[in-house]
């Protein structure tokens, strides 16, 4: 039993620090960005994301474990290159937004893995569930604008 504890925690501590990379993503997309109502919606998904990190956390405990949210280094780097494209495309809205549909299908790939495994506690089914459709939404929201801006 302990050891599937200790496997669950790892799990969770792979999605915790995923979202708090994107929280950090949609920090720096919403400082990239001179639009109003852009940096808004990258606001709410900065609180959405939060929300998944302190859930996450408190899952995490439950099982015994220590939360490992660190932003991870490739993140990091992620981050960075954004950076550099958005300089060199002067802040160009399009791109912040593919590049959060990006993170955001790669953390909905995660989710998605997640679901699959046959052993989880209902809870966590239920959370991820709900985290997998709010990232899904945000996706769809984004290639929204993504189409507004091309209009």
């Amino acid at each position: 039993m302990m050891s599937f504890k200790k496997e669950i925690a790892e799990k969770l501590n792979t999605l915790l620090q995923n979202n708090v990379n994107s929280v950090e993503g949609y920090k720096k997309a919403a400082d990239n960005t001179e639009s109003v109502e852009l940096k808004a919606y990258f606001r709410n998904r900065i609180e959405q994301r939060s929300n998944f990190v302190d859930e996450l956390r408190k899952e995490i405990l439950q099982y015994g474990q220590i939360p490992e949210d660190d932003t991870t280094f490739s993140a990091d780097l992620h981050r960075a290159w954004i950076d550099v494209k958005t300089f060199f495309s002067s802040n160009d809205e399009k791109l912040i937004l593919e590049e959060c549909i990006r993170g955001d299908e790669k953390a909905l790939q995660d989710y998605e893995e997640l679901l699959q495994e046959k052993d989880l506690p209902p809870t966590l089914d239920k959370i991820f569930a709900s985290h997998k459709n709010e990232i899904l939404s945000a996706i769809n929201k984004d290639k929204m604008y993504v189409q507004k801006s091309h209009a």
